[in-house]
């Protein structure tokens, strides 16, 4: 979709035209150096926030310690409204962050601080991220706004699409109710997977 491209879901409603698809994601992490110990947590960060939908400040709060590979789930301590949860990590992004684990481990980095850190383990800013996706963003030619939250959309999107019921997408994204979860979705462009949710057919046995 170019830019200023619109679509419309079934109730006619103008769906997120900054809703990033999949493969620009994955355009916007191959930006990132694979050796360059920036790029390595950069992208895995990236990972982070788009295959788990953590929101930027969950994502810098992460301690190294809420990370658990083997199990494959990191621990949001304290989100929205200062509730915990417990959010699975895909095997790809378990990977990226161990990478940058290693990395830091190399470079001396103590492993008591946030899980992403500046290179001499300090918090990283929020501002970083708001200028570091734009540019990366023009790098891989992608016309689009790209902002953190954006990769939180397109999370909760790719869920739906993929099947999973709203309760599980309302877990995922630690809200308080479903009703907020088809709001936000309807928001951010998946208004037209909550409606087919909605509408699918079914004979009570």
């Amino acid at each position: 979709m170019t830019k200023g491209e619109r679509l419309s879901g079934s109730n006619g409603s103008r769906l997120d035209a900054d809703l990033l698809t999949p493969g620009e994601i994955e355009r916007l992490m191959r930006q990132c150096s694979r050796r360059a110990p920036t790029g390595v947590r950069n992208r895995a960060l990236i990972a982070i926030c788009w295959r788990c939908g953590l929101r930027i400040g969950e994502a810098l709060a992460l301690a190294v310690k809420d990370f658990d590979p083997d199990s494959g789930t990191l621990v949001v301590q304290r989100g929205k409204g200062g509730k915990r949860r417990v959010v699975g990590v895909d095997a790809g992004t378990v990977a990226l962050v161990g990478r940058w684990l290693e990395l830091r481990r190399k470079r001396g980095i103590p492993g008591g601080g946030p899980l992403f850190c500046t290179l001499a383990g300090r918090p990283l800013d929020q501002s970083y991220i708001r200028h570091l996706l734009p540019r990366l963003a023009r790098k891989a030619d992608i016309e689009r706004r790209v902002h953190a939250h954006g990769l939180r959309h397109a999370f909760a999107v790719d869920l739906v699409r993929s099947g999973a019921p709203l309760y599980v997408v309302r877990d995922a994204l630690g809200h308080a109710s479903i009703a907020t979860t088809q709001v936000y979705l309807s928001r951010v462009g998946a208004h037209e997977a909550v409606e087919a949710m909605r509408n699918r057919e079914w004979d009570e046995p």
